[in-house]
């Protein structure tokens, strides 16, 4: 008989994974009193499909400075949720094909609409601002949209009087989380579509569904 465990709240689903059968793919929090982890899983039980979720949880590692814990779980080493910004986190690694090799995001992009190079420089603590390399017409705009964009995607702090800065809550640097999320900050609205329409293409189902 297919049962289905208990994993916890779930944070983020891919309902159809382009890389792998189109099966779904989960992230949930578990309850317990500890600090916040997370735990990827699927339903599926296709050859290979265990070997796919440990690429994604391996690739949320790489590319959001994730660590595992001794009971396989994944967290931040600063100890805390960080739910929206593991929400995005968990999709882009979904994203990315299983053969393609996994690198840390750089901390800059080039911003087509200011036809210019905007990087994100860590100032400590947590506290990070958002400059840019060259001064083009609407850049400062540019940088400040940039930088509301990292607050949304990441549930970021503002900064009093300094619109080009941003901190995590939490006090701690997080360079490989920021890389990933500058990728999407200058279209904030563009990502948080693409994250609801891969969530509503399906649901995640019990194994009976997905052998």
């Amino acid at each position: 008989m297919a049962q289905t465990l208990d994993l916890g709240s779930r944070v983020e689903l891919v309902s159809m994974d382009p890389h792998f059968d189109d099966i779904s793919i989960a992230l949930y929090s578990p309850d317990d009193s500890g600090s916040p982890c997370y735990q990827v899983h699927t339903y599926s039980h296709l050859p290979g499909a265990a070997e796919r979720v440990a690429g994604v949880a391996d690739a949320m590692q790489i590319l959001g400075g994730m660590e595992q814990t001794s009971d396989g779980l994944l967290r931040f080493p600063c100890g805390h949720a960080h739910l929206l910004a593991v929400k995005r986190l968990f999709l882009e690694a979904c994203k990315l094909p299983p053969e393609q090799p996994i690198e840390p995001r750089p901390l800059h992009i080039f911003d087509k609409k200011a036809n210019a190079t905007i990087a994100v420089a860590s100032l400590g603590q947590g506290l990070y601002e958002a400059r840019a390399t060259e001064q083009t017409p609407g850049v400062d705009r540019r940088v400040t949209t940039i930088a509301r964009g990292l607050i949304r995607l990441g549930e970021m702090e503002e900064v009093a009087d300094q619109p080009n800065q941003v901190r995590f809550g939490c006090g701690h640097s997080h360079d490989a989380l920021i890389g990933l999320l500058l990728v999407r900050a200058p279209n904030v609205r563009a990502a948080v579509r693409e994250a609801e329409a891969m969530a509503s293409r399906g649901v995640l189902s019990a194994p009976s569904s997905q052998e």
